[in-house]
């Protein structure tokens, strides 16, 4: 991959400058030297400005700089020739037989799914450029109805950077918050209990009867109209609120268990989109080991917290807020606040209720200690469940029969919370907590990674039977799974895996009812993934249905196509000729490389798109640096335009010329195994065939 490349041009490079200049390691030339790349292929492949740094210090021309530096630097591994530019650049020109071989040699090794896994780097960045373990927690859908079409974003975003943070060689645990002792889950239960007039054992008898997630979405909706129709009934919320919070009761154990079979909806959920968790914390678990009382410990004796004696807020415990940011409430995966609003609260957060019960700022706090290793507790836990071969594990506040079994979950040197823009005013309490209690640097390193919501576009709002009602003249149709109006994320995946199937068996009469379900199916999941990280996590999207599914345009399926071409071409070069890509790897170091260095346009094409599929890595690090994965999306959609440009103007399997057939063929392998590491990254299978 190219990262490694540029740090062994910069630190040759430097090396050539201090030893000409009498200039130390951390001077600004040499500590701040940057690389750029030519604006063609024919001017080389790594341009180093580092001449024009030094002009004026130096007092000579940039281009007498460069000339000088060049002679310096003698003979560099994996550089066919340097040159000095008369403007002062100094462009580098990779051998490119020798890395088209060693990164096809090296994409062999690490096959695509390997990926996202830890590994072997080789020439490449050491493993001591990141240190600790970073968190992830993602998805963290409330556990009281279906998964909606918006907690799809926040699941592919964190699911995708986990795996770019693995394939950068970090080591990495996701964990999915479980708020199973919030309101919306006491929301079900006064459903259950006061519209249905339903026993504990009535609502087992369901669960076991129907499809839970669906009859809990609209039974929610249902109690939200209750509510509002006379708000008296807000205590009984409040009631069964402080029951869940408190245990050891019949609303506890009604709310237990409905929080139970929810999560493992979602988890099906979020296994037809190709995503695993390594942990599930329970909100009731950080109840129940008094991790809070163990932190509003610490924040009473430091002062971050204080008991407020006047005002709507007496009462209360309560933080004062450093920097007044506006609170939307969210139905996104945590608990909107349900505090009295004003003046009081632009100024200070509610922690504790003035009955005692404690807000969901205060739950993460705590939890936000635990992740980072600074509580001085721990849970015990348990295996939940397993999916091909990966154990999910969960907290649990029972003694534990894993024991010594268990992974060592928490004491991270990063987290990152993946929850959406509305959360932004809870994200920042959390940072200010940990600064208050003297933890700047796990402040510092506490990172909300922020994304704005998923609506619907118009067409895909009609397709799927949804009234936009009073919204019908906006841009995009909103939806809301509190008012029991939206999508749920099965029956999109169900439609768009359908719409796919037709396409797939049109194409393909001869496949089976499996093989057109299998097609489908990873089709239809391609497109929501890519769909999801293909926008700045900055704009709203409007979901497609059309447009996801697409094989003309930047979607998801049309990667997933460009790879199978790819595929098909080495189908064929084995039915042909009998070869297949380790024998054309196999080839290359007895094959003249004129095609791939003869200067021409072609020869510039086909060594373009190596170098491009070789900058996967380059990507990967600008995309975790600015927590902005569509990068990856856009660059992938590039290499894949590239490919497709290339195929149409080059031939393989009808270039006469062997030698230009072999190393066309070797292009081709190396562009299809980094586009599929990509898709991999971003979730994406690839079928055999479309």
């Amino acid at each position: 991959m190219i990262l490694p490349i540029h740090q062994h041009v910069r630190n040759r490079t430097a090396d050539a400058v201090s030893r000409l200049y009498a200039l130390p390691p951390g001077d600004p030339a040499i500590a701040e030297m940057s690389l750029e790349a030519p604006p063609n292929r024919a001017l080389g492949d790594i341009a180093v400005p580092v001449a024009f740094a030094l002009a004026r210090r130096l007092r000579k021309a940039p281009r007498a700089i460069a000339r000088e530096i060049v002679g310096a630097l003698g003979t560099v591994e994996g550089v066919a020739r340097i040159e000095a530019t008369p403007n002062g650049y100094i462009n580098f020109f990779l051998d490119r037989p020798a890395w088209l071989m060693r990164w096809l040699a090296e994409s062999f090794r690490l096959k695509p799914e390997a990926a996202n896994s830890p590994r072997d780097r080789g020439f490449r960045l050491q493993a001591e450029d990141h240190k600790g373990k970073t968190i992830v927690e993602h998805t963290a859908i409330n556990p009281n109805k279906a998964a909606h079409i918006g907690h799809l974003r926040n699941a592919a975003l964190g699911d995708a950077f986990g795996r770019l943070l693995r394939f950068q060689g970090r080591p990495v645990e996701i964990q999915n918050y479980i708020d199973d002792t919030g309101v919306q889950v006491a929301d079900v239960v006064v459903g259950f209990r006061e519209l249905e007039h339903r026993s504990l054992d009535d609502v087992r008898a369901i669960a076991g009867s129907t499809r839970f997630d669906y009859y809990c979405w609209d039974l929610y909706a249902r109690v939200t109209e209750w509510y509002e129709a006379d708000k008296e009934r807000l205590k009984i919320r409040a009631a069964a609120l402080h029951d869940i919070e408190r245990g050891g009761n019949e609303t506890a154990a009604m709310g237990a268990f409905i929080a139970d079979r929810i999560v493992r909806c979602h988890l099906q959920t979020m296994a037809r989109m190709n995503i695993d968790y390594d942990l599930l914390t329970w909100e009731g678990d950080i109840l129940r080991l008094h991790f809070w009382a163990h932190a509003f410990e610490f924040l009473k004796k430091t002062g971050a917290v204080f008991l407020q004696s006047e005002g709507k807020l007496k009462g209360c415990w309560v933080m004062r807020i450093e920097d007044a940011v506006n609170e939307a409430g969210a139905d996104a995966g945590r608990e909107p606040a349900d505090e009295a609003a004003g003046e009081d609260q632009q100024r200070e957060k509610v922690i504790v209720r003035s009955d005692g019960t404690v807000t969901y700022v205060g739950k993460d706090m705590a939890y936000q200690l635990w992740k980072f290793g600074l509580l001085g507790r721990d849970f015990n836990y348990r295996v939940f469940n397993t999916r091909t071969g990966h154990t999910l594990w969960s907290t649990t506040s029972e003694a534990s029969a894993a024991g010594p079994n268990a992974p060592a979950f928490g004491r991270a040197a990063t987290v990152c919370n993946v929850i959406d823009t509305r959360q932004a005013y809870l994200q920042k309490l959390l940072k200010q907590a940990l600064a208050a209690l003297g933890y700047r640097e796990q402040a510092e390193r506490s990172i909300h990674y922020a994304y704005e919501m998923v609506a619907l576009s118009h067409e895909t709002a009609r397709e799927l039977g949804y009234d936009p009602g009073e919204g019908a003249d906006k841009p995009f149709v909103e939806v809301s799974g509190r008012k029991g109006l939206g999508v749920k994320a099965d029956d999109l995946l169900d439609r768009l895996t359908g719409k796919a199937a037709a396409e797939v068996a049109k194409r393909n009469p001869e496949f089976t009812a499996n093989d057109v379900r299998r097609t489908a199916d990873a089709i239809g999941t391609a497109a929501v993934r890519y769909f999801m990280v293909k926008f700045t996590r900055s704009k709203v999207i409007a979901f497609d249905i059309d447009e996801a599914l697409s094989f003309e345009g930047e979607s998801g399926p049309y990667l997933q196509y460009a790879v199978v071409r790819a595929n098909n071409i080495f189908a064929k070069l084995r039915e042909r000729l009998g070869t297949d890509e380790a024998a054309v790897a196999a080839a290359l170091p007895s094959t003249p490389a004129a095609p791939l260095t003869d200067g021409s346009a072609e020869s510039h094409e086909l060594w373009g798109l190596v170098l491009d599929a070789a900058r996967l890595d380059e990507i990967v690090d600008q995309a975790v640096r600015t927590l902005e994965l569509s990068v990856v999306a856009k660059y992938a959609f590039g290499l894949a335009q590239q490919f497709n440009a290339f195929y149409h103007r080059y031939p393989i399997l009808n270039e006469e010329r062997q030698e230009t057939r072999l190393w066309r063929a070797a292009a081709v392998a190396y562009y299809r195994n980094q586009l599929t590491r990509a898709l991999d990254l971003m979730g994406c299978a690839v079928p055999d065939r479309m």
